[in-house]
């Protein structure tokens, strides 16, 4: 085997070795890209996955309950009561336009149409049914609704607070605040048993007694309970109260002291 035959078969081993590199880098490429386009989609597990599912469980609401800019709730829509004032509006029959105010029954009286029943409905129900009412009575009938007035919420005081009465409740207040819209505490007051009454229902009440006097002695409100439309303030007569009237003002100081009430 001469040099010459020695360099020729090293390059023919070079040349060989070189193509079956290419080859098998080919079918290696081949192979992987086989594998992405059949292999089936990778299931998501863990917290992505689980991030995704509560994406789509939890579609914007349109039901009044929730609040497209925060993402949280909001209060429910509101509900017609008795008394409430309300304007119908029709738009290709303006003579037969409006202002009814829902009975102590419920229901309103409609002009060439049946009684509809409103109490408790939203504008938006309240104005299909009236759209209902009408239907029969008016060609295509098309109507809005506008509440034009209504109980606005309140609360009542009542004891021994400075000025007895209705207030409306314009915001959030608690008890203490309630008192001092009311005019304040009595001299006669019994700031300790300070009664607060909420309507559960329309055969329940609940009843809780607040020690105000505390709360002020400790300048924290912590405990202040927050008042919700239709709650009654009852400020109570102090034992000292009852019996003031048989008493003089000096006699009065020899048995008991202001400072225990």
């Amino acid at each position: 085997m001469t040099r010459l035959g020695t360099f020729t078969s090293f390059a023919e081993i070079a040349f060989l070795l070189l193509q079956l590199s290419v080859a098998a880098f080919a079918q290696e490429k081949e192979t992987s890209l086989n594998a992405v386009i059949q292999s089936p989609p990778i299931s998501q597990t863990g917290a992505a996955a689980e991030n995704r599912r509560m994406v789509a469980a939890q579609p914007g609401a349109a039901d009044g309950t929730g609040n497209p800019r925060l993402g949280g709730e909001r209060r429910p829509l509101y509900r017609l009561n008795y008394s409430d004032v309300v304007a119908l509006s029709f738009a290709l029959s303006p003579e037969y336009d409006q202002i009814l105010t829902i009975q102590p029954d419920g229901y309103v009286t409609l002009k060439d149409a049946p009684p509809v029943f409103a109490q408790g409905l939203t504008l938006e129900e309240f104005r299909q049914a009236v759209l209902d009412a009408y239907t029969g009575y008016l060609h295509d009938p098309q109507v809005a609704a506008a509440l034009k007035d209504f109980d606005h919420p309140y609360f009542v005081a009542g004891g021994e607070v400075g000025k007895p009465g209705k207030y409306e409740l314009r915001s959030q207040t608690n008890i203490v605040e309630a008192v001092e819209i009311a005019g304040g505490f009595t001299h006669e007051a019994k700031h300790s048993q300070v009664l607060l009454f909420h309507h559960v229902n329309d055969h329940l009440i609940e009843a809780h007694v607040y020690d105000l006097k505390k709360m002020l002695k400790q300048r924290s409100l912590g405990e202040a309970a927050q008042l919700r439309p239709g709650d009654l303030v009852v400020v109570p007569r102090s034992a000292v109260s009852k019996i003031e009237p048989f008493l003089t003002k000096p006699s009065l100081g020899m048995y008991v002291s202001a400072t225990q009430f």
